[in-house]
């Protein structure tokens, strides 16, 4: 990359007011793939390439950090086998599976669910298998995708059952997407929602912009279609915010009511792990080597060279407001809910600060400049996040930005590697 001054072609004292992978859609531990930023012919005679990704939803169960004090009967939970301790709901990617397989994956649900990444203009085919509840069989819910904020959906699509369909128990259903407008969004499922986002079926969903296909200047990557590559990054990291409330997750395993009223988050998570295991490796969670964090397998670790230019990618999918905080360094914040901050007349509207503040449904895109090397943290500025069920020392939602001198980092393969 040629300038690394940020934005590119903005002064600093800009700011604003405010979808069988083909082409490596997703990868089985969830993280995306850069080849979907491949060169590809313009966009006026896209051919619509054909991506392909099976999902399917289950229960299971994953781990909290460990040294949360307990908080009999709800955590940890008595019905846990080791090394886990909290009951969850959740997606897994199980494209290319064969049935039986697919089958056997009944029971072990992976939170955050996979990272799904495509191009503007893909025609993007989504197979959805309901697997059914393997600790509650007396539940005949069902499950749905819904991609929140995405407007390229028709109703069938949407997700929303009592508009579309929910799949049932031993079924499938193939979603069918075209995405036209990159930028960040989420997805979850809309059947019993309140209940089933809170258990875990949460994830993201990137759309990479047509200016990838013929970029400004040679190998860039871009999160929006700009136009003057002031969106152009070497490696991005991407956080599900969510809280988890230990006695919801216990009452849904014994057969219990929830009143939702009472919500009383314990734990504040990206993507699936609270502090310190957010910044533990990335995991496979058809592997038992991650162990206690085998379905819990994205990393939130930032990890970069002096001199990159970060994406950040942040969406929330929790009930609580949260704000985002690094000290010590700027962040551009360049898109809100997947809409570019720039006007219809070009002027951007991007702002520099250290605090994102993002809302219940909403996304956020923001870029940085990796300093000179040192660790800084990323963190809830509301400092009751950041414990584990009330427990000592940091916790919640918190991670680190680890910057090495040029070259100590590898190019990025995938999101969060």
């Amino acid at each position: 990359m040629t300038d690394k001054s940020l934005p590119r072609g903005l002064s600093r004292r800009s700011f604003l007011t405010s979808a069988g992978v083909v082409g490596g859609a997703v990868l089985g531990g969830g993280l995306l793939s850069s080849s979907q930023v491949l060169a590809a012919p313009n966009r006026a005679t896209v051919a619509h390439p054909t991506k392909q990704v099976h999902l399917a939803g289950t229960d299971g169960w994953v781990a909290m950090p460990g040294d949360a004090p307990p908080d009999p009967p709800f955590f940890p939970d008595p019905l846990a086998p080791s090394p886990f301790n909290t009951y969850v709901f959740g997606f897994r990617d199980v494209t290319g599976m064969s049935s039986n397989l697919v089958a056997a994956q009944r029971g072990k649900a992976q939170v955050s669910a996979p990272m799904m990444a495509f191009d503007e203009d893909d025609d993007v085919y989504l197979t959805l298998t309901n697997l059914g509840l393997a600790t509650r069989p007396d539940l005949f819910d069902g499950h749905t995708l819904h991609w929140h904020g995405f407007v390229n959906a028709i109703p069938l699509f949407d997700g929303v059952p009592e508009l579309s369909l929910a799949v049932p128990i031993g079924r499938d259903l193939t979603y069918f997407y075209r995405p036209h407008d990159a930028g960040t969004y989420m997805y979850h499922c809309h059947f019993e929602d309140v209940e089933h986002v809170q258990m875990g079926m949460t994830g993201m969903v990137f759309v990479r912009p047509a200016q990838n296909r013929t970029p400004l200047h040679p190998g860039e990557r871009y999160a929006y279609n700009d136009g003057d590559g002031s969106t152009a990054y070497d490696r991005e990291f991407a956080f599900m915010l969510t809280e988890l409330w230990s006695a919801a997750h216990y009452r849904d395993a014994h057969i219990q009511v929830n009143d939702w009223t009472d919500y009383d988050p314990s734990f504040w998570l990206l993507n699936g792990r609270a502090y310190p295991d957010t910044i533990a490796a990335n995991g496979d969670p058809l592997s038992t080597a991650a162990g206690k964090l085998q379905y819990q397998p994205i990393s939130s670790l930032i990890r970069c060279n002096t001199g990159d230019r970060v994406l950040l990618r942040m969406s929330n999918l929790g009930y609580q407001n949260h704000a985002m905080t690094v000290d010590n360094l700027d962040l551009t914040v360049i898109a809100k809910d997947a809409s570019l901050l720039k006007g219809r007349d070009g002027t951007t509207n991007y702002l520099t600060t250290n605090m994102i503040e993002i809302g219940p449904g909403e996304s956020r895109d923001a870029l940085f400049v990796a300093p000179g090397p040192g660790e800084y943290l990323l963190y809830d500025r509301k400092y009751s996040y950041l414990e584990n069920g009330g427990g000592a020392g940091y916790g919640g939602m918190m991670t680190k930005i680890v910057v090495g001198p040029p070259g100590t980092y590898p190019a990025q393969t995938a999101a969060n590697a």
